[in-house]
């Protein structure tokens, strides 16, 4: 433009101080990038299902790094429907049993294991072979005072404020989840109709009473709502056997995969990115809870922040 020639001297000096300004900016987001500290998901597999849980635990560090001396933890697996667990609509037993096990081991004062169920609650229980699973490990390790699996009472769930919501201002809520020192979250893997598949984020709805269907009209705000009042210390997703389609109830046996693996992680987000795309082949931008809660600061911001262990 007229007027606005600039001499070679000039020239020299404004490419000069804008490339000091552009290697500046890079140093600083390279030195931003090695701030964010990566978080491990661990990936275990070549076990039954119990077993793999246990290795990918231990690939964390252990559940000592999650659970100390004297803590109330409250177990939360999918105990949702009246399947059995070849049909893989609820958590695999051996997956809860291991998960208990390792919580008393690591100096859990109580365990307590529950969900709130879709199907009658009775036959839930009895049909994924979850609480005599329980009870009868309980048992054989003397355990009955310290582990406990039972049904949720209407009588327990308390209206709870959530602080910060971006949907769910506030909800009837479990009261054993809300007074337990720690949660360790252990969904199993699967379809679902709705909201495309159900991993750790969703499995958390387990502890809300009301109509929980209201929720989906803003599940992904919502899931981060719950996540956020109440969050997991540990989340254990079982992937042994995945319900690839017609979930989350199933009952064809042609909709499950024996997948074979197990996925754990303190960071719920973090573990429900990997489980997505190494069961699924899903990119968070594909699930939108996922997203959503990437988005929101709830765990990881990025799927560039995890270190995946591979077992």
């Amino acid at each position: 433009m007229k007027g606005c020639r600039f001499s070679r001297r000039e020239f020299l000096k404004v490419a000069g101080a804008a490339a000091g300004s552009a290697a500046a900016s890079g140093v600083a987001s390279l030195l931003h990038a090695a701030s964010v500290p990566s978080v491990p998901v661990a990936v275990a597999s070549g076990g039954l299902p119990g077993e793999n849980a246990r290795k990918a635990v231990a690939a964390l560090g252990g559940m000592g790094l999650f659970i100390a001396r004297g803590d109330v933890v409250v177990v939360k697996p999918n105990i949702g429907w009246d399947r059995t667990p070849e049909q893989a609509a609820n958590t695999d037993p051996g997956v809860v049993v291991a998960v208990a096990e390792m919580c008393l081991a690591a100096g859990a004062k109580s365990v307590r294991v529950f969900d709130r169920t879709c199907n009658e609650p009775r036959r839930c229980y009895t049909s994924s072979g979850i609480q005599e699973a329980v009870e009868r490990f309980a048992k054989k390790s003397r355990a009955e005072d310290a582990l406990r699996v039972y049904h949720v009472e209407d009588r327990k769930f308390v209206r709870t404020a959530i602080p910060g919501a971006l949907a769910l201002k506030e909800w009837e809520l479990y009261r054993d989840a809300l007074e337990a020192d720690k949660v360790v979250n252990v969904p199993v893997a699967k379809h679902h109709t709705l909201a495309g598949i159900t991993l750790g984020l969703k499995n958390m709805m387990g502890i809300m009473g009301g109509n929980r269907g209201q929720i989906h009209f803003r599940l992904p705000e919502c899931l981060v709502d719950i996540n956020r009042r109440v969050p997991p210390r540990l989340t254990v997703i079982d992937a042994g056997r995945v319900l690839l389609r017609n979930g989350p109830s199933g009952g064809n046996l042609a909709d499950v995969k024996v997948f074979g693996k197990a996925f754990a992680s303190a960071d719920v987000v973090a573990a429900d990115v990997v489980a997505a795309e190494k069961i699924f082949g899903l990119k968070p931008g594909e699930v939108s809870h996922i997203q959503k809660a990437l988005e929101s600061g709830l765990g990881i911001s990025s799927p560039a922040q995890i270190r995946l262990l591979e077992g």
